[in-house]
């Protein structure tokens, strides 16, 4: 039985209608797919810079790995309003807003001088992001002529592009200097802006949603099991996530482009898995247990890193390889929030994304104390530990969300 609310039915056979006689998407599916791209650019020009940032400003690896700390905590409490905003504002000023702020604070992060101040700057980063991102991926579904499943593979794609061009341009700008990644996305942000604001015409609020949504609605929306069920697993999975992310840099010993080409690999298999591969074991093997096979790998990947932490060829391997089991990951879990609650999608995804990016924030400081109080395998294996933990607790919970696989994802 179908999940997809009506208010978001309609709204994509408004779209529909809308579109030109061609065969494809709306030209404003386009325009979100475009700035997401760009977006999602920014998250991956940091990484190669963080070895450098905690060199020239003096910090040690936990007070650096609060620049995700501050993003993902800021993120996760933004999440909750961006229904409440999107649904006043509409859906194309909502993403300008985002992509404003996220520009506006990546600037002034350029130009800060000491690592406190990049932390708190990357937390109004986070905001931004938080308006873009729920709001983009509400749009495309809702937008989109082709039904939620290609959609979010179509939202995916865009993620993983971003996130495998960033680095590679986040090595070559931070190897010249730690700010260029920051004044590069602040310029990235202003491209995507003029892309937005140009190509995606003026939407009206009620065309994406009906009714004004308040704060209350994302709690409301986690009364469904099954929501919460993924919220929570993806808290867990992040843990591990953002540990890879934030931590793998600081072990692997390579410079500012040989940092930026290892994670330019990771991106590029997490984007042609993500669109090519997820696809195909949902439909062989169904959404929940490919999920599951998934997090189970990522977490013998993690494990295999805590391990051979200080083989260098093992560590970047194991990052690489990463990128594959997280961009089928990434897929299958969007998915199945998509169609586990009947909610507005953008409420879904505030509620989730609240959850998901709880663990986003948790993991990166928590692993640079675990190396400093221990050793730098520690982090790994709890990383590892956590991901097994959201497998466990995903099929202590089966009977809440096998739901998925019956959903007329198409529809």
């Amino acid at each position: 039985m179908s999940s997809t609310p009506q208010s978001v039915t309609s709204s994509q056979a408004d779209s529909t209608s809308k579109a030109s006689v061609k065969k494809g998407q709306p030209r404003a599916v386009w325009a979100v797919f475009f700035a997401c791209i760009i977006a999602f650019m920014g998250l991956g020009l940091v990484d190669p810079i963080l070895v450098t940032i905690s060199e020239k400003l003096h910090a040690t690896p936990s007070q650096t790995s609060l620049l995700f700390t501050s993003y993902n905590a800021v993120m996760a409490v933004a999440m909750l309003i961006t229904g409440l905003v999107s649904s006043r504002l509409g859906i194309k000023w909502t993403l300008l807003t985002g992509i404003i702020i996220i520009a506006v604070f990546s600037l002034l992060g350029g130009l800060s001088n000491n690592i406190w101040a990049l932390v708190g700057l990357r937390g109004g980063w986070g905001l931004g992001n938080a308006l873009f991102v729920a709001t983009a991926l509400a749009a495309i579904v809702s937008l989109s002529n082709s039904g939620t499943a290609k959609a979010i593979i179509l939202y995916e794609a865009a993620i993983g592009l971003g996130i495998s061009v960033g680095p590679l341009l986040g090595g070559w700008l931070g190897a010249m200097s730690w700010r260029g990644p920051f004044l590069g996305v602040a310029s990235l942000m202003v491209i995507a802006f003029i892309g937005l604001i140009t190509l995606m015409p003026n939407a009206k609020p009620r065309n994406i949603s009906q009714t004004k949504t308040s704060l209350k609605d994302p709690f409301k929306a986690l009364k469904h099991r099954s929501l919460l069920v993924f919220g929570i697993a993806a808290a867990l999975y992040n843990f591990g996530f953002f540990t890879l992310l934030a931590f793998a840099p600081f072990v692997m010993g390579l410079d500012e482009h040989g940092i930026g080409f290892v994670f330019l690999g990771w991106g590029i298999l997490l984007a042609v898995t993500s669109v090519f591969m997820a696809p195909i074991l949902q439909k062989r093997f169904g959404t929940v247990k490919s999920m599951c096979f998934m997090l189970t790998l990522f977490a013998v990947v993690l494990a295999v890193m805590g391990i051979w932490t200080s083989t260098q060829w093992v560590i970047i391997a194991a990052v690489i390889v990463a990128g594959a089991l997280l961009g089928n990951n990434n897929t299958l879990i969007t998915t199945a929030v998509m169609n586990s609650a009947p909610v507005e999608r953008s409420t879904a995804s505030a509620a989730y994304s609240f959850l998901r990016f709880i663990g986003g924030a948790i993991a990166p400081y928590f692993a640079g104390k675990l190396a400093e109080w221990y050793n730098s395998s520690v982090p790994f294996y709890v990383g590892a530990a956590f991901v097994l933990i959201s497998v466990i607790f995903i099929a202590l919970n089966q009977k809440h969300i096998k739901h998925v696989d019956n959903a007329e994802v198409g529809h």
